[in-house]
């Protein structure tokens, strides 16, 4: 019954949302085995306890605990659905309180501008697009490594990249220059195949992404203590937002569902240029 269960809920998904949706099912079913709990048999106490188990032992972020208890909220809502169960053990469950601004913090405008050109410089013909791919269209790291050359293409007169993004939702991005001949730079004469590709020529998944984004950083002098692929993409929103670029074509080109995503990267972008250590330094300067 709940192999059946689980088929039927990750049915309504495709492509990497079934995927990150299935991952967070199994965290979540892993769990119960650990626990010896039945899932069809649960209480809504039992979920609680698998929301402060997140937060208090696995010490998750507030979104992403968010994100896995939605992931259990949705599977017993089809469990209903499907007459599984009489009612969902995951109702009332309370959800995390989710910060106002986003704990991701992206680069600066100079130490963007260094990695660019690190990046363009690398003899590695893959590093260059990788980083215009996340950092100037504000890719996710599984779209810019799904991304393929037949996902190229024109569209009134511009240069075009199909995008499969969450949701399973296909979207064209449009290629700036500089973008279009670091894309065509790693593509390199091929017809077919993944854009990214690694070293031994297969196509590029997250980890070997974030190796190299990682090693690029050390060599243009990018101190950060944990590099990910997703601080570009806060850097494509922060940068944007610094450039005068308004709010609302901010969230439609970094392709946010909900207004108050795009919000939280730029308050905590305004957060840190408006401190008032920067003020109080100023203040005392002549004694610093």
């Amino acid at each position: 019954m709940l192999h059946a269960a689980v088929a039927a809920y990750l049915g309504r998904y495709r492509g990497e949302s079934r995927v990150h949706t299935g991952s967070d099912l199994k965290a979540f079913l892993t769990w119960c085995a650990g626990q010896e709990l039945a899932p069809l048999n649960l209480g809504r106490a039992e979920v609680e306890r698998y929301v402060r188990w997140l937060q208090e032992v696995r010490r998750l972020q507030p979104s992403t605990v968010s994100r896995r208890l939605s992931v259990v909220v949705g599977f017993y809502r089809v469990c209903v659905i499907d007459q599984i169960l009489a009612h969902s053990p995951a109702d009332y469950v309370r959800r995390p309180p989710m910060p106002t601004d986003s704990p991701t913090l992206g680069l600066g405008h100079l130490q963007f501008e260094a990695l660019l050109t690190t990046a363009r410089l690398s003899a590695n013909r893959n590093d260059f697009a990788l980083i215009a791919m996340l950092g100037l269209l504000g890719l996710r790291i599984f779209e810019a490594c799904g991304a393929n050359i037949a996902d190229l293409g024109e569209e009134h007169g511009h240069r075009v990249l199909k995008i499969r993004g969450k949701g399973d939702k296909t979207v064209l991005v449009p290629l700036p220059p500089a973008v279009a001949r670091a894309v065509e730079h790693a593509v390199e004469g091929r017809e077919q195949g993944p854009i990214l590709r690694n070293l031994h020529g297969r196509r590029m998944d997250r980890h070997a992404a974030t190796r190299r984004l990682r090693q690029l950083s050390v060599t243009a002098g990018i101190r950060m203590p944990r590099m990910h692929p997703h601080m570009l993409r806060h850097t494509f929103v922060t940068t944007m937002l610094d450039a005068g670029v308004s709010l609302r074509d901010v969230q439609i080109a970094a392709r946010h569902a909900d207004p108050k995503t795009t919000m939280r990267y730029d308050r905590a972008r305004k957060n840190l240029d408006r401190h008032p250590n920067y003020i109080l330094a100023a203040y005392m300067a002549s004694g610093t």
